[in-house]
């Protein structure tokens, strides 16, 4: 079987749409029809470098689709079936799976550097035979993708793709942030820190947890109107308003309860920490570098604050996605306004720049179905 998808080849260069070719499946492999996949900074470290990842290499990690086939011992999952993909498969039993912490899975944490299949093997190759790597055991910039079982999470027939795509990785990072990991309490004061995807997500998780104020920060206007319409109630241009003299300004001077910050920068960072009150908690989402040094104000790091890093917003996605799913399907998840173009394969390219260029919340590469 043949089909296209976008190529990486290496660090910094664009994206080529090449005819590749399928392995056979093994056991508990699912092929996925992609039919929506959204273009996330994730994609853009790997371009720029500062994600390792072997090479040629398709990206592209959040995504939905149709499965098509299915490995003889593939399970929870059939053909015909609608689903989102989680770049998050984990073995069950290691250390860290037992301390229900799938994130840090051993085997997931081991077998990722090499870019193939859960089982470190390749399942995609180009015509002239190199084996293919693919993005965080997905590598859905193509028609088609091959994944475990466990990564395809069915879903309500009636949820359209290109939505349903945005859950795999940034809804569910913003609002699993503050669902799951912060477990917001009704009442509490909430600043997020970065409007985009993640960002707003974020702050809908807010909402639904109740939170009574809820302070978006941002440099875009643009971001920050989306940020009111999708429920912050106090909108803070940080170029222009001290977030932290506000943040202060309604809480009685002590700071917020939580801060979730999305911006994935040094001040974003050193922000979250003046901004949060005494035994508040701070969540961080987004990342730079990993080789880069960050420094705080260690005054700021005093009086019991509590500090963590969530990679997918604590998901559970058999039983994450599927909720995410009904609340959009109810009304109270607002995913269409996260969407800024829908653009196609030969496009992606356009697409990742005005990524990069900070001039979209999520473009959604979309392939019919």
């Amino acid at each position: 079987m043949t089909f296209n998808a976008s190529v990486l080849h290496s660090v910094k260069t664009p994206l080529k749409t090449e005819t590749v070719m399928l392995n056979d499946l093994a056991a508990r492999d699912v092929l996925v029809r992609i039919c929506a996949a959204g273009l996330c900074h994730t994609d853009l470290e790997v371009i720029e470098g500062s994600l390792r990842l072997p090479f040629p290499v398709v990206l592209g990690h959040e995504a939905a689709g149709i499965v098509e086939a299915t490995g003889p011992e593939a399970r929870g999952v059939q053909v015909g079936d609608h689903v989102i993909l989680s770049w998050n498969p984990h073995c069950g039993s290691c250390f860290y799976c037992n301390d229900n912490l799938p994130i840090l899975c051993e085997t997931y944490q081991a077998n990722t550097p090499a870019g193939f299949a859960f089982d470190r093997s390749p399942r995609i190759r180009l015509t002239d035979g190199r084996d293919l790597h693919q993005l965080m055991y997905l590598g859905a910039f193509a028609e088609y993708c091959v994944v475990q079982d466990q990564q395809a999470v069915p879903i309500p027939r009636e949820m359209p793709f290109e939505q349903a795509a945005l859950i795999g990785c940034g809804v569910m990072t913003g609002v699993g942030a503050a669902l799951n990991v912060a477990q917001i309490r009704p009442g509490m004061s909430v600043m997020v820190i970065g409007c985009g995807a993640v960002g707003l997500a974020a702050i809908q998780g807010a909402v639904l947890a109740g939170a009574k104020t809820i302070i978006a920060v941002d440099l875009r206007e643009n971001r920050l109107e989306a940020a009111g319409q999708m429920g912050a109630n106090l909108l803070v241009n940080s170029g222009i308003d001290d977030a932290v003299t506000v943040a202060k300004a309604q809480t009685g001077g002590r700071g917020v309860d939580v801060v979730l910050e999305s911006a994935g920068n040094e001040s974003a960072f050193r922000l979250t920490m003046e901004a949060v009150r005494p035994g508040g908690q701070v969540i961080w989402l987004g990342k730079t570098d990993i080789d880069r040094d960050v420094s705080f104000r260690w005054g700021s790091l005093m009086q019991e604050k509590r500090i963590r890093r969530s990679s997918y917003g604590g998901a559970r996605p058999h039983r994450d996605f599927p909720y995410l799913c009904q609340a959009y399907l109810d009304g109270q998840l607002q995913l269409d306004g996260l969407i800024s173009q829908r653009i196609g394969l030969d496009d992606i390219n356009r697409g990742l720049e005005a990524l990069k260029a900070g001039n979209t919340i999520r473009t959604v590469l979309t392939f019919g179905g």
